[in-house]
């Protein structure tokens, strides 16, 4: 009885519990569904649902003229949501009827499957309901245009699960052109799954520009770890802006060839161009070569802000200290110790055992001499080093360029209280040793003494556009109103202009018979490598200047690094034929585009290899050939159109008659010349390509009607 009893308890106390944590577990139900139910809702929500980041289209850089030279193309990645609940309509209804002209649209697309297998593939997803299967990854537009009229997926994504992701790809159309000076857009994702940049070039210094604003849209959560989007739910990115340059791509290809073209004959390990032009500082070229292992050429690195001894390229900035200072004149004498001069515990060489003693100043700086400069400075400034570093500080060699492009290494001017300043700083620093500035800082000086004593900021970007409308526009700037005296500006012009055309200036021999003056200086120095110091022979070959000298449009400078031990290393062997072929090629194109300076037409015409040089009025090829003091035969009547020959190296002037019924010969006139004579004539004329006209699809001499319509085509 007793047992029964214990066991009716027992029973009784768990009824009993049960009924109580019944009681609790449904008050806490009800608690929680009228006073947290909102609350567990949205998280429940939240996590069925997110918001993911798109990414804004990044911003064009265009050239100066117009040239896409980066930008977004974009890539489509294509999903299916086979869980669709319009693809999965009345028992599939709509995804059978469809799926075998769809396998045949997307086998003849792609030509990657057959139809059988898109078939199986789209049947395997159909029946596992697949959600979020990635079916295609970076397709481009054009495949994506035509996948879009396929069919099903043009019911559109609702009815098929075709879902389209699009991703944007940076491009430079031009690939090696001016490659690390714009530099690539790349992005990579580190070992945290964060999303890192490694932009370098105008893609990093303007990237806050270029990237725009990311956008969010809704995603829905379907399946462990797949989300779909949510119609409507968007909020749209907004595009980057777009950055116009100062990069031309004509000069950009001619800079970049010249300097890859002789790198390679000489097997080089890196060089750097910079062409900018004289009134503004605007950088219109600007070229960076590396040697890569498998011997080919890469714009590895910016060279042109990177900081080293620029050698005798340098000279130019004694020459001004020593002038303003009013402590020589060009005529003056220096003894030049037969190219060995020994100061201290050590000795000035010059690159080559000439054997010269006496000579003038500017005889000196014509042979470009270590002892000439480093004796001159001894004996002017080794009481006061300052003196002279002050006249270096004053041509910003101690700061930084202020280019509008990260990267620019830091200048090195060394003054007696820097830690490694000793004896014999001050004469070597003369010819460009134990000091370090970039090419850029280099050609800053030179331009300045080409625009007439005015130092211009250099710049790379004309303006930034939003929607085509200009938001943000660069002007020139001035940074030094004047970097010295009228007097000494002079002076240092004449002895720029000497050394390109005086017989015994290292850079006479690079420019005889060409019909433009140059006035620069060519550089040779050694280069330090690491710890092995100057044992290898590595020399750094330079040339600074600017054309035309009496009214400089472009100044330019080239800086080369040689292998070890070369054989060839002079700045006027190395760096000056490319200096040479730029000058040559931008004289030529101005000599076609621009018909009212002089110099420019008689380049063109000496730089011809043809017997036939010009074609025009005869009037103005006198006018030319008047105004350089070159001497002609001519035949030609007054106003009457005119070829020039050369006959024997002589310019020989003949007449070409004109008649208004028939085609007359426009082949190597210049366009404005040829629209000039073609449209007296009342033709329509039709133009392609520039230069100078090379065909015509009428032949001369054939008959030809008012209002008739001609192609000329230019080379």
């Amino acid at each position: 009885m007793e047992v029964k009893r214990d066991i009716l308890w027992r029973v009784y106390l768990a009824f009993l519990l049960i009924v109580v944590f019944s009681i609790i577990i449904i008050g806490r139900a009800i608690y929680i569904q009228q006073f947290q139910g909102a609350h567990w809702l949205a998280e429940a929500k939240k996590d069925m649902q997110r918001y993911m980041e798109t990414d804004a289209e990044r911003g064009t850089i265009y050239s100066e003229d117009g040239a896409m030279l980066s930008t977004s193309i974009p890539y489509f990645d294509i999903y299916i949501d086979f869980g669709a609940q319009g693809l999965r309509d009345k028992n599939g209804k709509r995804f059978t009827e469809n799926i075998d002209s769809l396998s045949l649209g997307l086998s003849s697309l792609f030509k990657d499957l057959s139809q059988q297998e898109y078939k199986t593939l789209l049947q395997n997803g159909y029946r596992k309901k697949s959600r979020y299967f990635l079916f295609k990854k970076n397709i481009t537009f054009q495949e994506y245009k035509t996948l879009r009229t396929l069919p099903l997926i043009k019911q559109g994504k609702d009815k098929s699960g075709f879902i389209a992701e699009v991703r944007d790809k940076r491009l430079n159309p031009f690939v090696l052109l001016a490659n690390r000076t714009i530099g690539l857009s790349r992005e990579y994702v580190d070992s945290d799954g964060k999303v890192k940049s490694t932009n370098v070039g105008l893609e990093k210094t303007y990237d806050s520009l270029l990237k725009g604003e990311t956008g969010k849209k809704l995603m829905q959560k379907v399946a462990a770890g797949v989300y779909v989007p949510v119609d409507g739910s968007e909020i749209d990115p907004k595009d980057g802006k777009d950055i116009v340059t100062t990069l031309d791509v004509n000069i950009q290809d001619i800079a970049e060839n010249a300097l890859l073209k002789v790198m390679q004959e000489n097997e080089c390990s890196n060089g750097t161009c910079i062409v900018m032009e004289v009134k503004t500082g605007k950088i219109k070229a600007i070229a960076n070569l590396g040697k890569r292992p498998d011997g080919s050429y890469w714009e590895d690195l910016n060279y042109a802000l990177r900081a080293s001894e620029p050698g005798s390229t340098f000279k130019l900035a004694t020459m001004l200290s020593l002038l303003e200072d009013k402590y020589i004149t060009l005529d003056q004498h220096v003894n030049l110790e037969g190219g060995a001069w020994k100061y201290m515990t050590r000795t000035v060489f010059d690159s080559e055992e000439h054997g010269k003693y006496d000579v003038t100043v500017q005889q000196a700086f014509d042979a470009s001499s270590n002892v000439g400069m480093a004796k001159l400075v001894t004996t002017y400034y080794n009481k006061n080093p300052n003196q002279y570093i002050n006249h270096l500080k004053k041509l910003r060699f101690d700061k930084y360029s202020g280019i509008d492009l990260l990267g620019e290494t830091p200048p090195v001017v060394k003054t007696p209280k820097s830690k490694t300043w000793s004896g014999t700083s001050l004469p070597w620093m003369s010819f460009g040793y134990e000091v370090l500035i970039s090419p850029l800082q280099s050609l800053m000086l030179y331009n300045a003494v080409a625009n007439n004593g005015k130092m211009m900021k250099p710049y790379l970007v004309n303006s930034v556009q939003e929607n085509g409308q200009v938001i943000k526009q660069n002007e020139p700037e001035i940074l030094e109103e004047a970097i010295c005296s009228p007097a000494t500006l002079k002076a240092l012009q004449k002895s720029l202009r000497s050394v390109c055309n005086t017989p015994g200036g290292t850079g006479y021999r690079l420019f005889l018979g060409t019909p433009y003056e140059v006035a620069g200086k060519t550089g040779t120095s050694q280069v330090a490598n690491g710890n092995r110091g100057y044992a290898d022979h590595i020399h750094q070959s330079s040339f600074a200047g600017y054309f035309p000298a009496r009214d400089p449009k472009y100044s330019v400078m080239v800086v080369i690094v040689n292998k070890p031990f070369a054989s060839k290393y002079y700045g006027a062997a190395i760096a000056g034929p490319v200096f040479k072929e730029i000058a040559d090629k931008l004289y030529a194109l101005n000599a076609d585009e621009d018909k009212s300076n002089e110099s420019f037409r008689v380049a063109r015409m000496k730089r011809d290899s043809s017997n036939y040089f010009y074609a025009g009025q005869a009037d103005d090829l006198r006018l030319i050939m008047d105004a350089v003091q070159m001497k002609y035969k001519d035949s030609v009547k007054k106003d009457e159109w005119s070829r020039m020959y050369a006959v024997n190296y002589q310019p020989v002037i003949n007449g070409q008659p004109v008649s208004k019924k028939a085609m007359p010969d426009v082949r190597g006139m210049g366009l404005k010349d040829a629209i000039y004579l073609l449209e007296n004539m009342q033709l329509k004329v039709n133009v392609q390509g520039r230069g100078k006209v090379s065909t015509q699809n009428i032949l001369p001499g054939t008959p030809i009607n008012k209002g008739q319509a001609v192609s000329i085509g230019l080379n």
